[in-house]
């Protein structure tokens, strides 16, 4: 987390320096108070075989962004992000042969970090924005059974690059600094469905001309469902929850 912020922030630094070439940066950060459900299925043979269950615990997530637009119209913008979820659950069935017991403990640690290059379509016209861009979601999946008694439990991990469409719209409430914004990115095919949406107000401080900071708070919905005949793990797993974080423009 540490080596994130400190490289979103030298980032900043140098977009910043060049602002000659750059009409506009941004970052954010803030907490994602999310709620997990649904399961996920394993079936690899070789004694495992088994499903994990969500408790649909709240748990609080980190997450932060930054957004570099420049005047060149062919290159596409940028916006980078990073979110972390963590879930426990219960897992049943076999696990490298042995059955699991009853109540037997389940944590999920997934590692989000979003690439995105954009085009700006509409540039704050009308008091409107309108982007549209591709995603690469990169997933890093810490999958954990814990032990419990004779149970020695199980650990899986697994990164994938998940390709989405990202468009994001916004528009500015005239004299107010209130801004009103929702984006999703999405892929569908076959069965298989994965989506990440969200809606949020924020509202800007013009204190200083140079840098203004901003509150931001909304909600975000989030599912990622595998339904492949060539995949040994298959998921629907949903979560959502309100955000909230501070913003800088420059």
């Amino acid at each position: 987390m540490k080596k994130i912020l400190s490289t979103i922030a030298m980032s900043t630094f140098l977009s910043v320096s060049l602002c000659a070439d750059i009409t506009k940066v941004e970052i954010g950060a803030g907490a994602w108070g999310q709620t997990p459900s649904g399961t996920a299925n394993y079936d690899r043979g070789l004694g495992i075989t088994g499903t994990n269950t969500f408790d649909e615990t709240k748990d609080t997530s980190p997450y932060v962004w930054m957004l570099i637009k420049h005047p060149i119209p062919v290159v596409p913008n940028i916006r980078l992000e990073y979110t972390s979820i963590h879930a426990t659950g219960k897992a049943s069935g076999s696990w490298n042969g042995l059955n699991a017991p009853a109540n037997t403990k389940s944590v999920l640690d997934i590692k989000e970090y979003d690439i995105i290059p954009y085009y700006n379509l509409v540039d704050n016209t009308f008091w409107t924005t309108l982007d549209l861009g591709l995603d690469i979601k990169v997933l890093d999946l810490d999958y954990k059974v814990e032990p419990n008694g004779l149970f020695t439990g199980y650990e899986d991990t697994y990164t994938a690059p998940i390709p989405l469409v990202y468009a994001r719209v916004r528009v500015e409430i005239p004299t107010t600094n209130i801004g009103l914004e929702g984006d999703a990115k999405y892929v569908t095919t076959g069965s298989s469905t994965i989506y990440d949406a969200r809606v949020k107000v924020d509202y800007t401080f013009n204190i200083s001309p140079v840098v203004q900071p901003a509150l931001e708070i909304g909600y975000r919905k989030q599912k990622i469902k595998i339904d492949e005949n060539n995949l040994d793990v298959k998921t629907d797993m949903d979560f959502s929850g309100f955000f909230a974080g501070l913003m800088l423009r420059f």
